[in-house]
This record gives structure tokens, C-alpha cells and sequence, in this order.
């Protein structure tokens, strides 16, 4: 790679999930060794203007590589790659997730795989991964009055969950999944719940912020009732209205 300063941006066109294009152009720039092993990736300002993107958008990224244990972040240092490994990823392709049933088949896995992290979380959870989940709960939340984008927040508090288990398992599946794993980034979940969209992320705000409270406060059965409500609250409000 040439310096990090003129990183040449590889991708033709702006990808609809703009954390997965990202995801994607530095997975190929390290897999095919533009990118070696121990070198320093641009800064997260860096990849904003090569990008066209916002902080949180890299961030998001950044810590799906990480997942994916492409990349290494030492704070206050800067993030580099690892040797990728020779295994097969698990991927969930965002086409397959076009209909209410694809999505409702994934959210049963997710009541799984994320419940049990929500209690792992809440013994083995850092004080700074604490502070990153609140901090994509107040993106969350700062955009529920001006239309922003809720589905990187979202995403980014999910996968924060997951990292803080201490198993790199489940934050790797969750990397995997990405955010279209979000029912309403493939989905229009509030039209189907029949409820506005104000009045829809205002629920799912609510039901985060239980979460967060548990995992807090270190309560792993809490942490895993409030993470099963909140996927399960999802699952229902879709089926429901499928019956319409």
C-alpha cells in the first residue's frame, strides 16, 4: 500500500450500506496484499475524506475487521493488519434478506446467539466498552428528532454486546451478519408494524436502554431477559404484521 495519506479508494460506486463497502474494500486491499500484515491503516479521519463518510460509519467498520480478525486497534496508536487467515468466512449475503420471512428466520437466530451475549457482556464487559454503548446509544437516540441514520448506531450497539463477551466467536458472526441483520435496514419494519417512525424507534430506544441498564449494572440474567424482549418484541411485531 502507498501512504496512507493518498490511499486510493477502489470502490466504483456507493454501496447502500456504506459501512459494508468499506468492510469490503479493506477485507480485498488485506486478503490480496495491498495491505501487509503489521502495516498502519489510515486514520479514522483519513478514511472519512477517502471515503466520503461520517465517524461513526468508519467505526463501525473498523470494528467488523477487528471482529473479523483482520485488523488490530492499539488506542492512541492507530490500527494495523493481521495476517489474514485461510478459512472460509460465514457470510449472510443482505439480498437473501428481502422479505419478512428471511428477516424473521434471522432474528430467531440472533434471540440465540444474542441473549447469552447480553449476559456474558454484563459479567465481563470493560468500562470503556460500557462507555462505547453509550455512546452509540446517544448516536441512537440524537437521531430519532432529525431523521437520522439509526441503523449504524443500532448495529454498532449490537456488535459493541458482542465484543464485550471476551469470545471472539460472538462478535465474529455478528461482524459477519453486519447490519443488515437490522430488520429495518432491508425492511420497512414500522410500516409493517403499523406504527409511524418516530413512534417505532422510540420503542426500540427504550428497549436498548434496558439492555444497557442491565449490562451496567452487571446483571447477566437481566442483561439476557432484556435482550431476549427486545428481539423477541421485533420478531412478534413482524409477524404480526404479516397477518394484516
Amino acid at each position: 500500500m502507498t501512504n496512507n495519506a493518498d490511499w486510493p479508494v477502489s470502490v466504483p460506486r456507493r454501496p447502500r450500506n456504506l459501512a459494508q463497502g468499506l468492510v469490503e474494500d479493506v477485507s480485498e486491499r488485506i486478503r490480496g496484499g495491498q495491505i501487509r500484515p503489521g502495516e498502519k491503516l489510515p486514520t479514522e479521519s483519513e478514511l472519512m475524506r477517502q471515503f466520503g463518510v461520517s465517524r461513526t460509519v468508519v467505526r463501525e467498520a473498523l470494528s467488523r475487521l477487528q471482529a473479523a480478525g483482520l485488523v488490530e486497534t492499539h488506542h492512541g496508536i492507530g490500527t494495523y493488519a493481521l495476517e489474514p487467515s485461510g478459512g472460509a468466512d460465514f457470510r449472510v449475503d443482505p439480498a437473501d434478506l428481502a422479505t419478512v420471512r428471511d428477516v424473521l428466520v434471522l432474528l430467531e437466530l440472533r434471540i440465540c446467539l444474542e441473549s447469552e451475549a447480553a449476559g456474558l457482556a454484563a459479567m465481563r464487559r470493560t468500562d470503556a466498552q460500557l462507555a462505547d454503548m453509550r455512546v452509540a446509544l446517544d448516536e441512537f437516540r440524537h437521531s430519532l428528532g432529525n431523521a437520522g441514520d439509526t441503523i449504524t448506531p443500532d448495529f454498532r450497539f449490537h456488535l459493541l454486546i458482542a465484543q464485550a463477551t471476551d469470545n471472539r466467536y460472538f462478535a465474529d458472526l455478528m461482524s459477519h451478519l453486519g447490519s443488515a441483520a437490522i430488520p429495518r435496514a432491508r425492511i420497512n419494519s414500522a410500516r409493517i408494524a403499523d406504527e409511524d417512525r418516530e413512534q417505532y424507534l422510540a420503542r426500540v430506544n427504550r428497549e436498548h436502554e434496558d439492555i444497557y441498564d442491565a449490562i451496567s449494572r452487571q446483571e447477566p440474567d437481566a442483561a439476557r431477559a432484556a435482550m431476549r424482549t427486545h428481539l423477541s418484541n421485533s420478531r412478534e411485531r413482524l409477524r404480526r404484521g404479516q397477518t394484516r
